[in-house]
């Protein structure tokens, strides 16, 4: 094991970098805060150290880095990809890890930028690695993300439910995922320990349907009942009305087509109160 010093500015900008690529995608608002959340249940049922829990919590975070380098138009298609373009997605991971190879926090998160795509039985990538040889950490991170993509909507289908979901996590395990941190993951979400994670985009805060797109408007703390937002996806302004403990989203019959990304930096600035000024990070 080595003690490792967290650079605070360093890991606000990696962040800060990490909601600006997931606002690019108009279809996954709060998704790695909420691979984060998931990830970090599943690691505090396993007993893990208070250093391993921040680590996994800031791979979930950031796990998704390398999609800096797929095209608006792979990442935005309203339609399933085709197999060249899946090929090109599934480069995210190498391109995440080189990016990060020089970085001073890299040690801190690689193998879960790296690995959270290989499978169980060896059939994932980028490297086919099979059980035990993909890290841990990896391995929790997986989990928590195959959830989240069956559970949100993406435009060419509903989000399934969460019960769901868990019968698929399920029936993968043992080939996809991990056979004994499935079930651990599968029941927590029986108990409804991952109740308040799912549909939102932060810590109280549920995604809103775009009466055009579905799910993806992700509010800031700061939003109020009438204040006007913009879809990610169609570009739509709508007004927000509060409907007892969720909004709905009323079209203004404008829209924005200038809009551009930008980064949650609430969402960072949520993650850095929790953070230590080091941690031991197992060999």
């Amino acid at each position: 094991m080595k003690i490792m010093l967290i650079d605070e500015p360093l890991l606000k900008s990696v962040l800060t970098l990490a909601t600006l690529i997931e606002a690019r995608d108009s279809y996954t608002g709060g998704h790695t805060w909420r691979v984060s959340q998931y990830a970090v249940k599943l690691a505090q049922a396993l007993n893990l150290s208070h250093d391993e829990v921040f680590l996994i919590a800031l791979g979930g975070m950031i796990h998704d880095l390398g999609k800096i380098a797929i095209p608006d138009a792979i990442l935005n298609k309203p339609d399933k990809l085709t197999d060249e373009e899946f090929m090109k997605m599934r480069q995210h991971p190498v391109v995440g890890v080189s990016s990060m190879s020089d970085h001073p926090l890299a040690d801190l998160v690689r193998p879960m930028i790296e690995e959270h795509h290989e499978r169980h039985d060896g059939t994932g990538y980028p490297h086919g690695k099979r059980g035990e040889d993909t890290h841990l950490y990896a391995r929790i991170v997986a989990i928590a993300d195959a959830f989240d993509a069956m559970t949100s909507s993406r435009p060419y289908r509903k989000g399934m439910g969460m019960e769901k979901a868990l019968s698929i996590l399920d029936a993968g395990t043992g080939t996809q995922f991990d056979p004994e941190l499935t079930p651990i993951f599968t029941g927590l979400g029986h108990k409804g320990t991952l109740d308040h994670i799912l549909g939102h985009s932060a810590e109280g805060r549920l995604m809103v349907d775009c009466p055009a797109c579905g799910p993806t408007l992700a509010l800031s703390r700061n939003d109020r009942d009438g204040d006007v937002v913009c879809c990610p996806n169609c570009t739509g302004k709508y007004r927000i009305h509060r409907r007892g403990d969720h909004y709905e989203a009323e079209f203004t019959g404008i829209l924005d087509p200038g809009m551009t990304p930008k980064p949650d930096l609430e969402q960072v600035q949520d993650f850095l109160k929790d953070v230590p000024k080091a941690v031991w990070i197992p060999g």
